[in-house]
């Protein structure tokens, strides 16, 4: 059976009309004339999405939202505005709306978002899994509510996070439950790119643009043209560039290296940072105009050990997805080795255990999970103390110097790998590599 689906909306000959077409489109469709009587069937009808006008008599549309965001029942809000203005969308959003969209109506995207929150309501209650993510813990299901009320809508988001936690499976969460999922998920680490080459690899460039531009060549705008653009690690990218992108994000054209005309672009524009953005902003190496543009809607991912709850059926998924990989046929962990993930404070967060299960499962083969399986010395970079893996700072040691010991010690401790210790520190690995030319060690 189809969801119902209550239209509210005071202008009566716009409200008989949507109301007959998302009847057309198979679901169970009803009219409400303002606010209260809307809420009124929402109580007596028991509708999963509500699709209402801002602007209405007696109760507005906002005032509406707030009232059945208070109701136990899930109910997927789509807020209708002539003004289009972003600080409505934003107030909308953040007061626990689905999506919105601004008048005059496109009927193709409406249905698009009724499609996608119909897909939501439909495994959401089922299990805590939402994207290739899990989790049940409160903090996790509060990230999964974010993701399905921003997921369908085109405003940009900023996903915010200590290094491995998660911020790309957060952002293909939200191209695989938009109505962009069948078009183009890109996926751009800002810090990995020579800065000499960013701007083309972000806007593409003509042929002739520089030595070596032999061809055309699209960036990434275009390779996501109708999809979805994650610009990790956005506080690495120049600040020219950063300008360039500002401009792409308010006037959705660019402009490749070297050519004379704009092109427009489709693209919904996903940002992540490990670092706390406001602290970058201070710090001169993000731009406040870029950050009030992209933070329309924030995803914060907890540390993992914020929600260690969660180890279990996390690890349990990667070995499932493990076993398939490597032809695996482990069955499950030891009640002693789950004993020994949740003790650990997991500095790497989910990178670092998907890591070690992946180790574990590809040592195991065919046999349940068990300690043995651990790597040796695991567990030894959990913070505090002044043992002989830790790092002892006196009193009187500068910062500078502080930051230094940890850096080293902790490369010492993974080897010389510099990406792992970069995991570890909460770092990028750019960044890393920039503190060992300071040192002297590169």
């Amino acid at each position: 059976m189809q969801e119902k689906v209550l239209i509210v909306e005071d202008e009566a000959h716009a409200r008989n009309g949507l109301t007959e077409l998302v009847a057309s489109w198979g679901y169970q469709a009803r009219g409400a004339a303002d606010g209260v009587e809307g809420l009124e069937a929402v109580k007596a009808w028991g509708p999963a999405i509500v699709v209402t006008d801002l602007k209405m008599p007696r109760m507005d549309g906002m005032e509406l939202l707030r009232q059945i965001g208070m109701l136990p029942e899930k109910v997927c809000v789509v807020m209708l505005t002539a003004q289009g203005s972003i600080e409505s969308a934003v107030e909308a959003m953040r007061t626990g709306a689905w999506d919105y969209l601004p008048k005059p109506l496109d009927t193709g995207r409406l249905r698009g978002i009724l499609q996608s929150a119909s897909r939501q309501l439909a495994v959401a209650p089922v299990t805590g899994v939402v994207g290739n993510m899990v989790g049940s813990t409160p903090e996790m299901k509060a990230v999964f509510r974010l993701i399905e009320r921003v997921a369908g809508s085109n405003v940009s988001v900023l996903v915010t996070g200590e290094s491995g936690t998660g911020k790309e499976l957060v952002a293909r969460a939200l191209h695989d439950l938009s109505s962009r999922r069948n078009k183009p998920f890109v996926a751009v680490n800002c810090a990995a790119i020579p800065e000499t080459l960013i701007e083309s690899e972000i806007f593409g460039h003509e042929k002739g643009a520089f030595t070596g531009a032999m061809e055309r060549r699209a960036g990434c705008f275009e390779l996501a043209e109708e999809g979805t653009l994650l610009l990790d690690e956005i506080g690495e990218m120049p600040a020219g560039t950063q300008a360039k992108l500002l401009r792409v994000l308010e006037d959705r054209k660019l402009r490749r290296l070297g050519a004379k005309v704009e092109t427009p672009v489709d693209v919904r524009v996903v940002a992540a940072t490990n670092k706390d953005p406001l602290e970058a902003v201070a710090a001169g190496e993000l731009r406040a105009d870029l950050y009030y543009r992209l933070n329309v809607f924030n995803i914060e991912m907890p540390a993992l050990r914020s929600h260690l709850g969660d180890i279990k059926e996390i690890a349990e998924k990667m070995i499932g997805d493990m076993n398939a990989k490597h032809g695996c046929t482990v069955s499950g962990m030891s009640e002693e080795l789950l004993a020994k993930l949740l003790s650990y404070s997991w500095p790497g967060n989910v990178r670092e255990l998907r890591n070690t299960v992946e180790r574990a499962v590809v040592l195991a083969g065919c046999k349940e999970l068990d300690v043995e399986h651990l790597p040796s010395g695991f567990g030894a970079l959990v913070s505090g103390g002044s043992s002989a893996t830790g790092v002892h700072v006196e009193v009187g040691t500068t910062v500078d110097e502080a930051e230094k010991r940890l850096i080293l010690k902790t490369l010492d401790s993974t080897q010389g790998n510099k990406t792992r210790a970069a995991e570890i520190l909460g770092i990028s690995t750019k960044t890393l590599q920039n503190k060992m030319k300071v040192y002297g060690k590169q």
